[in-house]
């Protein structure tokens, strides 16, 4: 059988910190997440397979659920500044901007970034991510620990800052308005 030896690896050498969008792009698509926070770059591994399942059973029933008007991804880049990138595990957004964008949301197009949290991005999920996205003005920030049961917790925004979040329990059907009317129990968020 014949065998493809790999490309060389392009070196990639960037400058010191802190970074910026630009120096982000630059960086090879090798599965990790790129983020930036305020010029610091924070990187990722892939979602586990559990953390993939919450995305896609929440992203179909958010889907299911969302009006002509809106769109819901997984995975996309939201440019706050040029030292901010984002790339939250579920956002919804207006169509329009959808079809306008190319690679970048801005905050502002954001009505509802979602994350899944995982050991390994718990601290980030509940501290730096809640306090990037309420600074970003993004409305409403929903944080789904699986490992809890799951739970998902609401945070909406008020002024430059989340209120407490409301923590929805596995087990209970929990009817949210915003940014649109869906309800769910948290528990169908993993399968058995």
């Amino acid at each position: 059988m014949a065998t493809i030896e790999p490309a060389a690896r392009r070196k990639i050498v960037l400058p010191a910190p802190p970074y910026t969008v630009d120096d982000l792009l630059k960086l090879p698509d090798d599965g990790n997440r790129y983020e930036l926070f305020n010029g610091s770059l924070v990187v990722s591994p892939a979602p586990t397979p559990l953390h993939q399942d919450v995305i896609f059973l929440l992203q179909t029933i958010l889907h299911q659920a969302a009006p002509p008007d809106l769109k819901v991804y997984s995975t996309v880049n939201v440019r706050a500044s040029d030292k901010d990138l984002y790339i939250p595990d579920i956002v919804v957004v207006p169509r329009a901007r959808a079809k306008a964008v190319s690679l970048m949301f801005t905050p502002s197009d954001v009505l509802l970034a979602v994350e899944v949290g995982s050991p390994s991005t718990q601290a980030r999920d509940r501290g730096l991510k809640t306090e990037a996205y309420a600074a970003a003005g993004i409305p409403i920030y929903w944080r789904i620990e699986p490992h809890e049961g799951p739970t998902l917790y609401v945070y909406e925004l008020d002024g430059d800052a989340y209120k407490a979040p409301t923590a929805h329990k596995a087990g209970t059907v929990v009817s949210l308005s915003l940014p649109y009317p869906v309800s769910f129990d948290p528990a169908d968020l993993i399968e058995d």
